[in-house]
């Protein structure tokens, strides 16, 4: 007899795990888990030690340091035209997916429909489905992946709750365009339907393409949680730094879940953010930095055999393999693993029902030489 009765019978181990414990048993290259292999601004770290020498090494405030609080809240308000508040709409957060599970798990009811885009980054699903959701995916197609509005205007009924987007978007590089964010809030605009806004990669846009926050629009505002990471930002994703920005009343409802799974984080580290994001450079100047990166990449395999469209966002980069291979991308990224020795990401696996569209994902976010070794095993396939 078992002890236990899953609530989550149907999630299996992530995708992240599998890849890059395969990564690390066969000694690839790995360029399928999300993150910088380079490190994290000096000044930064600086400012780290500099706190925790200072003493600031206790509990911070629940819903974050004040002053890391007015930061975020001036650029927010400054790059989207904005009137939050650093007392009444902002929750610092220990890592963006843990901002996106207590939206959820302070919103969701039993019943409640979701609906997702997919693919889409794997915690949307399990989160929503703990809570007694229903997940409604609409699945967006390759190789432009843009959503169906006729399909998402169907889809929307009497017990829709939320709706959960993610751009600049992971796993495709792709954003959404004003005329996107434009036409959502004219699906939702007289409904209570609450936005959910996973906007991690909000700095990482490229060829200057303009980030469009569900924050520049007034009903959207009005609606949405927006999440956001220090982490995917600053070259530091093993800090679990992040937050939530939401109007009063959302905010009201995140923070009675937030103080009881988290209370909250990290105290050194926010003194540090909010002295670093003083310069606004720190972060205006990261799409220069991975449109670079990018373009070297993408110059080095021009080549090869894959077929690409360069991203217009996020430090992730679709290949096509269709001319190279019928096998599932699941198959072929574990032979690329395997015999290659170069780590990627099958991409069906964040699709409604497995739908493969024979793409891997690829994280460019790597030093100049690992880049340089990883195009030279794409080359010779």
């Amino acid at each position: 007899m078992s002890l236990v009765h899953t609530k989550l019978p149907n999630t299996e181990t992530s995708i992240f795990s599998v890849m890059s414990k395969m990564a690390n048993e066969y000694n690839a290259l790995n360029l399928s888990q999300g993150f910088p292999n380079f490190e994290s601004d000096p000044e930064l770290i600086a400012l780290v030690e500099r706190a925790m020498i200072n003493g600031h090494n206790q509990y911070a405030p629940m819903p974050g340091d004040i002053f890391l609080r007015e930061r975020i809240i001036e650029k927010t308000n400054t790059l989207h035209n904005s009137n939050y508040t650093s007392e009444e709409n902002i929750t610092v957060t220990a890592g963006a997916t843990q901002a996106i599970f207590t939206a959820i798990a302070a919103t969701i009811h039993r019943n409640d429909e979701v609906i997702i885009f997919t693919p889409a980054y794997d915690c949307y699903a399990p989160s929503v489905e703990l809570f007694g959701g229903v997940v409604k995916a609409i699945q967006l197609k390759a190789p432009h992946f843009t959503p169906d509005w006729n399909i998402v205007k169907d889809t929307i009924t009497d017990k829709t709750k939320m709706v959960i987007i993610n751009t600049p978007h992971n796993p495709t590089g792709t954003i959404w365009s004003e005329e996107d964010m434009l036409t959502l809030q004219s699906l939702l605009k007289n409904t209570n339907i609450l936005l959910l806004s996973d906007e991690v990669y909000e700095h990482l846009i490229y060829d200057n393409a303009i980030h469009y926050s569900a924050a520049k629009f007034e009903d959207l505002r009005q609606r949405s949680f927006i999440t956001a990471s220090f982490g995917k930002t600053f070259h530091n994703t093993g800090w679990k730094m992040g937050y939530c920005i939401a109007p009063k009343e959302l905010t009201k409802e995140f923070q009675k879940v937030h103080q009881y799974n988290v209370f909250s984080v990290n105290a050194p580290i926010q003194k540090a953010l909010a002295t670093y994001l003083n310069d606004a450079s720190h972060y205006l100047k990261l799409s220069d930095f991975y449109q670079q990166k990018r373009d070297f990449f993408l110059k080095q395999i021009q080549s090869s055999r894959f077929k690409f469209t360069p991203a217009k966002g996020t430090y992730f980069q679709s290949l096509d393999f269709s001319e190279i291979t019928t096998e599932s991308d699941v198959v072929f990224a574990e032979r690329l693993t395997k015999d290659y020795g170069l780590a990627t990401i099958p991409t069906s696996v964040f699709n409604k029902n497995k739908e493969d569209f024979k793409l891997l994902r690829v994280c460019f976010a790597k030093t100049d030489n690992t880049l340089e070794k990883a195009a030279s095993i794409l080359n010779s396939i």
